[in-house]
């Protein structure tokens, strides 16, 4: 910018409409900075400069890539719609969760609660049983907590500024709805769209970096279509190509992607190392003892703390450390129920971002009163057991049937 400003004030001075009146140009470079009002003034002298690469490889994404969406997109149901609040279960519902995975449950969480008012006034029980499977439980209590607000307020906010209030709406989600809803010319950065992103660029920043998301962001913002109708595509068009092309965790599938020509990381033989991202660190395991307390055809549940990892939900009695059989034994007189026949020792394994459960169960009659926040159950479809406890339940479902 010093040699342009440089270069500008030249001219002004030394041609004229004749042509140039003073010896050939000498270009001197400015020691100290400009101002920022003068450099933003010079800024309009730039157009015809080269531009930047990575820029210009952006620049020529949209066409092919919404031509491409609109011919093999998947079809999904909050792709039909542009009803910000069906939008919106889709988005919550899609964070750390496979679209497979997510299918059934969208559909039978809108027939339950098929407007924003329906799940604010539901009750807490039958909302967690409706999630149960999904994971990470406080997803859906920060739906309802944000249903609640937006009936409070007579509708759905409409700005990535306003959608950012809610609980549990962040930069991403906020983004994607306010695009897909409302049309808004706003940039939904998740890892699909850090793959395509960095591999069409030749990007080698880390992506867990938050200044490398927030780059992209800006990159992305930048490239969007004028047409209202491709704005509220543009989003999920890059995600596809990510999620079925540009994909994950081995090869893209080049020869299948509409946007190779442009693509510099497939050019320059670097794609399939990208994205660049810091290794993660490792889980903390943690060793569980689950007791599966059988008493007259009823099974022990009790609820988990308010806070922290599953909060609210219903799990089965449980120590830390895993017990031999005679320790076990002694865990289970400590609650004031005594031992009757041992039925089954169970084992499972489960995996959180953070931390992995190793489990040993027991499966055994008892009888007694136990403590007071045991509830004795005959089924379980009332209550919301987490999908950590799967292979215990699918024990305990097979011993109440009998």
């Amino acid at each position: 910018m010093l040699i342009i400003h440089s270069i500008t004030r030249y001219v002004k001075r030394n041609i004229g409409r004749d042509g140039p009146v003073r010896p050939p140009l000498r270009v001197k470079i400015c020691k100290r900075p400009l101002p920022e009002k003068r450099l933003s003034i010079s800024r309009s002298l730039c157009y015809n400069l080269p531009m930047n690469e990575n820029a210009m490889t952006l620049s020529r994404l949209p066409p092919p890539l919404l031509a491409w969406y609109r011919e093999n997109a998947r079809d999904l149901p909050w792709r039909r719609t542009r009803d910000p609040y069906r939008i919106w279960v889709s988005e919550i519902m899609l964070q750390q969760t496979r679209v497979a995975a997510v299918l059934g449950y969208y559909a039978r969480f809108l027939e339950a609660f098929p407007t924003a008012e329906a799940l604010a006034a539901a009750p807490e029980e039958r909302l967690m049983k409706l999630w149960e499977g999904l994971g990470y439980y406080s997803r859906a209590r920060n739906l309802q907590k944000a249903a609640r607000l937006v009936t409070d307020r007579g509708g759905f906010p409409d700005t990535c500024e306003e959608l950012l209030t809610l609980p549990g709406v962040g930069d991403y989600t906020a983004a994607a709805i306010a695009s897909a809803a409302f049309a808004r010319r706003e940039a939904a950065v998740d890892g699909n769209v850090l793959r395509v992103i960095t591999r069409l660029t030749d990007c080698h920043d880390d992506i867990a970096a938050p200044q490398t998301k927030k780059n992209i962001r800006a990159q992305v913002r930048e490239i969007f279509p004028e047409a209202e109708a491709d704005v509220r595509i543009f989003n999920q068009s890059l995600m596809e190509l990510g999620a079925t092309v540009c994909v994950p965790n081995g090869p893209p599938k080049c020869l299948l992607c509409p946007v190779r020509d442009l693509c510099l990381g497939h050019a320059r033989g670097t794609a399939e190392s990208l994205p660049v991202k810091a290794p993660k660190k490792a889980r903390r395991a943690e060793e569980k003892t689950v007791f599966l307390l059988l008493r007259n055809g009823c099974i022990a549940l009790r609820k988990r703390p308010e806070t922290g990892l599953l909060a609210g939900l219903w799990e089965f009695p449980n120590v830390e450390r895993t017990l031999a059989e005679a320790a076990a034994g002694a865990a289970v007189r400590a609650w004031g129920l005594e031992p009757g026949a041992w039925k089954k020792r169970l084992t499972a394994r489960h995996i959180f971002s953070h931390v992995e459960w190793h489990m040993t169960g027991y499966a055994l009659e008892v009888s007694g009163e136990g403590p007071e926040d045991f509830t004795w159950a005959d089924t379980l479809e009332h209550y919301a057991v987490p999908s950590a406890f799967a292979r215990f339940t699918e024990e305990v479902r097979r011993e109440l049937e009998e």
